[in-house]
Parts: C-alpha cells; structure tokens; sequence
C-alpha cells in the first residue's frame, strides 16, 4: 500500500517514513510527561476525602507507566523479529488508543494504575522497535539524524504535555489531558498505511525481492541498493537466539548499549521531567509558576534535543556526550547549591531554575539523545530486535527506579542531596562512555557488527 506514494523521491521518502514512525515517540512523550502536571489535580477527584494524593499514591500511578514499558519492550523484540517491525507499531498504536481512553475515564486510583500499565505496553513496544525500525531504513550518513527524530518525537511530546497541562491546569481537566493522547495515537495509525516493511527484515527472512524494493524507495541509485543488499546478505545467517546476545562476543555492544540506556535514567533527567512541579511547588513556587516552568523545561528538552539532531552526525555520538556530560552535573551543583539553605528565595530560587533547565539542555542534548541511536546501531542483525529489547529494559527498568524513588530521595535527603546524586552520576556516566562505548557515525550498520565479530569493538 506504501508504494502507491510515487511521487517523493528517496532522500524525502526515507525522511517522510521517518517522521511517521517517530510519531510513536510522541505518543511516548505525551504520555509519560502529561502526569507531570495531571499529579496535582488527580486527588480531588479519586481520593476518597477529595484531599491531594499522598507521595506514595504518586509514585504509583506515575511509575505504572514504566512497569508496563518493561513488559512492552521485552516482548516486542522477539515479535518483531517474526512478524515484522511495522506490525508491532501498527498494534502499539492501537493499545495508545485503548489506554489513553481507559485512563480518562478511570474511576478510581486502581483502574488509572492499570490504565497506565496498558499505555506502558505501547510505550515499552515503540521505544524498542522504532528506533531499530528507522535505523534499518535509513542510509549511514544519515542514520543518525533520522533514528534521533524518535527522540525528538519524545521530548516534544513532552512539550505537548507541558502546553496542554498549562492550559488545562486553571481547570484542572486531568481527564481531558489523558484522553488527548488518542490525537498522535490516530496520526500514526493513519501514516502506518504508507510505510514499507524495513528491508532488512524481509532480508532476514528470504525476501530479497521485497527488501530490494523497499531499498529503492529509499535509496539513491539501484547500484547502491545492490551493494547494500549483498552486504545485508552475509549476515542473515548469523544466530537469532536470545542465547547469542549473551556471548563474549557480543558483549561488548549489550554492554554499550544497555549501560547508555542505564545512565539516561539515574544522571536524573526524567526525575526533573516527571516531578519539576511537584518539587518546585514544595520549593515555595505556585501551581501556575511551577507548571510554567515545567513548560520551560519542555522548550528546553525540545531545543537541545534539536542540536543534538545535527551533532550526532556532525560530530560523533560519543563526541557528543563527552563534550554535554560534565556540564550536565555542574548544573545539578548549581541546583542543589539553590536548596542548601531550605527553601530557596530571591535569587537562589532563579539559580534553582537555572540549574535545572542547565542539566536539561546537557544530558537531554546529550545521552538522551544517543540512547536509543546507540541501541539501534550496536547489534548484529540476527539479534537487533531482542538487543534493543534489552536496551528498552535497561531504560525502564531505572527508570521505574527512578520514577519509584525521587520523592523518597528529595525526603530523606533534601532536594540538595538528591540533586547532587544525580550530578554524581553525570560523572559517572561521562566515564563509562569514554571508557566502553565505540564512535558509530558514518558507518554502515553490516561494519559495525563486522567490527564487533572480529574484536575490534571499542572506544575510540
């Protein structure tokens, strides 16, 4: 049915494919940066006294999201290995709908609790599929540009939800906020019609006609689809077991790439994402100041995330992150210098939002950025769905621990405290990379498994 578009040509086709499925990283946003601001008013409809929720109800119905994510994405790997990557978008998108739905309807705590696990479920499926869907279309000088549209998607999804519950918070409609979800989640039902099959799928599994087909759509010249299919051939016959991705031999890259997954979640950036209003209104600001500064924090992510469009390509993912990182953890210095005193005023209060907004713009510019790109890359074709799965579980398996422990850190320790254990990991996590994950710009994805089968997988 894609193929009825014959009037792009391949350089704007494989863009065009792109954005579609990125689509399904909007949908990822949106959903999980939307609790951010229906926290506050949830309370009064679904706690039995009409009183605000208490922090453990909180952490609930925010981290529900997260654990069905991680049941999405580890059985997304071994589905889109046999059906096919566009499949499994097309039914994510369908279980937005229902979830979204499902969500702004709840009548109690418990059902907005499971109405979340289902959302997590598309959530934990597109963050696994898409990127490696994009990543297996798009051609190497331009791979990472394309896969890290996803991550735009994300953060200005994330946005979207800043906008919306700014203009919905004076009323406190926390159900319409959920409910328009369905809105990206109809946008990529739609798109889905006329997107290809990834061709190196339809490699895997025999189809060098159809793959060749799809390659020409995105492609330059049949010589160059030629070349590229025989590269693709020599690896379809390599191991497909979950058995495989556990071997000396590729260990390297599921070191890599679950470890970028890791420090994504525990250097903080989701815990600002997910609690900047909740913690900033306890810091002394208004329900309107804090929701305008998560809205802030969603211009920001958007911006930096943009750069990090063009840096990836420009100068290397790895690059990338070593230049953002230690800028990122003197941020979160700065933010919890503000919280020393208490409850920052004057001055401080501003270098509090300073800080925050600072450590958004390094690590979402940065390790954000390269997390789902490097994911993508790392692994060799006969394992790249249950790899990134992998990848996927790592990311939200911290980020459930985050999203679990933020407010119990900001209570036990202060908001100082826990501010500077997320710069620490900054630290930490500007040293893993440097030490364990390998430059992948510009190179063809059939290389860098050539590279990862002969040892030659490293930093550098």
């Amino acid at each position: 049915m894609w193929s009825r578009d014959v009037s792009m040509d391949g350089s704007r086709f494989v863009v065009f494919v792109a954005a579609i499925a990125a689509m399904g990283g909007l949908l990822f946003g949106y959903d999980t940066g939307i609790i951010s601001a229906a926290l506050l008013f949830i309370g009064h409809d679904l706690n039995p006294h009409g009183a605000e929720l208490g922090n453990l109800a909180k952490q609930l119905i925010a981290s529900a999201i997260v654990a069905g994510a991680l049941v999405g994405c580890m059985a997304a790997g071994p589905i889109s290995d046999r059906i096919g990557r566009r499949l499994v978008v097309v039914a994510a998108a369908i279980v937005f709908i229902v979830g979204s739905i499902t969500a702004a309807a709840a009548g109690s705590i418990a059902v907005l609790v499971l109405s979340r696990l289902v959302l997590g479920l598309a959530i934990g499926a597109t963050s696994q599929i898409v990127p490696v869907y994009i990543a297996e279309l798009a051609p190497a000088a331009r791979r990472g540009a394309l896969v890290v549209l996803f991550q735009l998607a994300i953060v200005g999804g994330i946005l979207v939800s800043s906008i919306v519950g700014w203009l919905l918070g004076a009323s406190g409609a926390w159900r319409l906020m959920f409910l328009l979800g369905i809105v990206p989640a109809i946008i990529l039902l739609v798109g889905l019609f006329w997107l290809p099959e990834s061709p190196r799928f339809q490699s895997l599994n025999g189809n060098r006609e159809a793959a060749r087909k799809t390659l020409l759509r995105v492609r330059s010249s049949s010589a160059e689809v030629d070349k590229e299919l025989d590269d693709i051939e020599e690896t379809v016959h390599a191991e497909r077991s979950w058995s495989e991705l556990f071997t000396p031999r590729l260990r390297p890259a599921l070191i890599a790439g679950m470890g970028v997954a890791m420090f994504s979640q525990i250097t903080g950036t989701n815990a600002v994402i997910y609690y900047a209003p909740t913690i900033l209104k306890s810091a002394g600001f208004g329900e309107n100041a804090a929701l305008l500064t998560s809205l802030a924090v969603g211009v920001t992510i958007v911006a930096s995330t943009s750069f990090g469009i063009w840096a990836v390509d420009r100068w290397g993912r790895r690059k990338l992150m070593l230049r953002f990182l230690p800028f990122a953890a003197l941020s979160l210095l700065v933010l919890g210098f503000a919280f020393t005193s208490g409850t920052p005023h004057g001055v401080m209060r501003w270098l509090a939002v300073g800080g925050l907004l600072g450590n958004e713009i390094f690590n979402v510019g940065s390790i954000s950025v390269a997390i789902w790109l490097v994911g993508s890359e790392v692994f060799p074709l006969g394992v790249r769905g249950k790899g990134m799965s992998m990848v996927a579980l790592s990311h939200w398996s911290f980020d459930l621990l985050i999203s679990l422990t933020t407010l119990s850190l900001v209570s036990a320790f202060g908001p100082a405290g826990a501010f500077w254990l997320f710069g620490l990991a900054n630290l930490l996590a500007f040293a893993f990379v440097w030490r364990l994950v390998p430059e992948t710009r510009g190179r063809s994805l059939e290389s860098i498994e050539a590279d990862l089968h002969s040892g030659k997988f490293r930093a550098g």
